[in-house]
């Protein structure tokens, strides 16, 4: 967490927005519950149906509070790799690879701004899931920012393209998703890492476009083609090389290459950090106890929405909700083996918090490594919390227009999410 206390303050009055989302869906999910199970009673019958409610609350209960604890020595572990990684220099040198690309797409900043290296420090921070280091440079780079704009109620055309690349939930280490698959008995708990950097990719290139075409941005440039068309290029191969293999052949070479580049990824971590002569154990335990402290915080808070989506889901009303859309899907012809996923989805763009309960909730109803724990973990994984990141970066330096932000980011968003489900079948059905 940042030193400044302004940002510090600034972090914690707008978490308490995020809080006020997940007060109206636990609400909502009770007094809806309690509503179908009344109906359910009176008119057909089913006196089961609130005894079923109150043995989810101690169902759930215990649930959530046996993962947050398993989750301890795992979330503990990789803390501690991405601290060493962090001090040995990862977020320096992807800020080095991808800055001339950024640099293209703030042109309204000029090559001299301020912001240029909070931005990229931003990016590189959340592209290997270092929360704590982005966010804080995700708000100096906004205001930064703002001290340019000649609007000061009124988003900037840099302030929308940092937003919406932020709200893309570009990912290159999904830990957190991994962990949470481990936790819940999966196999190979990173056989998602692979989906979720495609996924991923397609959210981003669609928020970036969709700006791009907004802000007139030359898209033909030879040094954003150079990025992107190599980039494109690279997913192309995959996607093509991935459809060539039966499905026991993409499992295979899916979880070869999984593990390969991430256990690649640690020890690149610790040799950087080794060649800057950096105590490569206490940086380890520096972060892993950041990770311990981390697994303990969140156990009221998953035990919170698990005991609402298991009431919720024991009245029948995820059921129903669910069916209807199966029956929607399925009158048009497409396969609706992915719709119980759906609520993951539906809750991300929302809040973070829920599509996570919502992820391991689909977990734990189907398994991890059913069809439908797969979609919702790539889902939870291929785009970020859009509404949350707008409270957060724009009230942060009380801009009040976002103008044309939440269109672009909800494209991200759903594009993401198209993206997982279509991945999904390829990889896991």
């Amino acid at each position: 967490m940042t030193r400044n206390p302004q940002l510090r303050r600034l972090i914690f009055n707008f978490i308490s927005i995020g809080r006020m989302a997940l007060n109206y869906l636990f609400i909502f999910f009770f007094v809806v519950a309690f509503l179908i199970a009344l109906v359910k009673l009176i008119f057909l019958g089913d006196t089961q149906v609130f005894t079923e409610m109150v043995q989810a609350t101690f169902d759930m209960a215990k649930t959530g509070f046996e993962i947050s604890l398993g989750l301890t020595g795992v979330l503990t572990l990789w803390m501690g790799i991405m601290k060493i990684g962090e001090k040995g220099g990862i977020v320096h040198v992807f800020s080095k690879v991808i800055g001339p690309f950024f640099n293209k797409l703030f042109p309204e900043l000029g090559k001299e701004h301020p912001a240029h290296g909070s931005i990229l420090m931003n990016i590189a921070a959340n592209m290997l899931n270092l929360d704590n280091a982005a966010t804080p440079m995700g708000l100096q780079a906004m205001k930064e920012m703002q001290e340019t704009n000649p609007n000061k109620n009124t988003a900037s055309n840099a302030q929308i393209m940092f937003l919406v690349l932020n709200t893309s939930g570009l990912t290159l280490l999904p830990i957190s998703i991994m962990v949470y698959r481990a936790q819940l008995g999966a196999v190979n708990p990173s056989d998602i890492f692979i989906p979720i950097l495609l996924a991923t990719y397609f959210s981003t290139i669609a928020g970036l476009i969709s700006v791009a075409l907004y802000q007139k941005i030359n898209l033909l440039d030879k040094t954003i083609m150079a990025y992107l068309g190599g980039l494109t290029a690279i997913i192309v191969g995959i996607i093509w090389y991935f459809s060539t293999l039966d499905k026991d052949a993409i499992t295979q070479v899916s979880n070869v290459a999984s593990n390969f580049i991430l256990f690649t990824v640690i020890v690149a971590f610790i040799l950087m950090a080794l060649f800057r002569k950096v105590n490569v154990y206490e940086a380890f335990i520096e972060g892993a106890k950041d990770g311990f402290k981390t697994a303990v915080k969140i156990i009221p808070y998953l035990v919170a929405i698990l005991v609402a989506i298991g009431v919720f889901r024991a009245s029948g009303a995820m059921e129903w909700g669910v069916a209807g859309v199966t029956w929607a899907f399925e009158q048009m012809g497409i396969n609706a083996d992915f719709t119980p996923a759906l609520p993951t989805a539906l809750m991300k763009p929302l809040s973070g918090s829920g599509a996570r309960g919502m992820m391991v909730d689909a977990m734990t109803t189907y398994g991890a490594d059913s069809f439908v724990g797969r979609v919702a973990s790539t889902v939870q994984g291929a785009t970020d919390t859009t509404f949350y990141i707008l409270a957060v970066y724009f009230g942060a330096v009380g801009i009040k227009n976002t103008r044309y932000a939440v269109v672009c980011g909800l494209i991200a968003d759903f594009t993401g999410i198209i993206a997982s489900i279509l991945l999904a079948y390829l990889f896991f059905y």
